[in-house]
């Protein structure tokens, strides 16, 4: 005989409570020097708007496998590896049905997403991303916020310019990240003490030569 069925204090299994569907929806972002932050969006079957690209969670998967899945189908994106950002579990956010979504966040450099779909995907500007189904508007605000979080007080932390740039590559990126133009002599300073320099000159972009830097440690 094998072992007892669980029960709680009450005498329920888990069988007796109803149990949501799990999705993945990931908020994938990339950086243009001329459009700034982006994110990525994949069409809907049969071509009913855009969404970020989500699945739901099958039987005896993990959650990251259902992502690396949903961006491989999707979006012909392969080797990402998000992470988890948040769990979206309004009861009504899905007009299917009680839906929870278990939202991640990646942040690459644009080479990295030179394999998408041409037809059936899209780049779009995160602060206007558009008519999208669900909350998914709400998951790239919530992936913002927290991208905003992180590169408050450390220079690129999720790598959006690669490992070698100029300080005002620097700048541009941070001031994308946050919305708004930054004081140029008070971001350096801050972001001094976290960066290295290279010891090349870049003749890169506008002006005279600028001096490569690199984040430390």
């Amino acid at each position: 005989m094998g072992e007892a069925e669980y029960r709680d204090s009450s005498g329920r299994s888990l069988t007796d409570y109803p149990r949501p569907s799990v999705a993945v929806d990931t908020a994938v972002f990339t950086l243009d020097e001329g459009e700034g932050l982006l994110v990525l969006q994949v069409r809907r079957a049969g071509g009913r708007g855009w969404a970020l690209p989500g699945t739901f969670l099958h039987q005896g998967e993990s959650l990251a496998a259902a992502v690396d899945r949903s961006l491989r189908i999707k979006a012909n994106v392969t080797g990402l590896h998000p992470r988890q950002l948040h769990v979206f579990d309004d009861p009504g956010r899905d007009d299917r049905g009680w839906v929870l979504s278990v939202a991640h966040l990646d942040v690459v450099l644009s080479d990295r997403l030179e394999s998408r779909f041409p037809d059936t995907t899209r780049l779009v500007p995160v602060r206007s991303p558009g008519r999208l189904i669900y909350d998914h508007a709400d998951i790239i605000a919530r992936a913002l916020e927290h991208l905003r979080v992180q590169y408050a007080d450390k220079p690129d932390p999720y790598g959006l310019l690669g490992d070698d740039f100029t300080i005002r590559e620097l700048r541009i990126a941070h001031e994308h990240v946050a919305g708004h133009p930054l004081q140029r002599d008070s971001f350096r300073r801050a972001m001094e003490p976290d960066l290295v320099p290279t010891g090349t000159v870049t003749s890169r972009g506008r002006g005279r030569p600028a001096e490569l830097f690199r984040r430390r440690g």
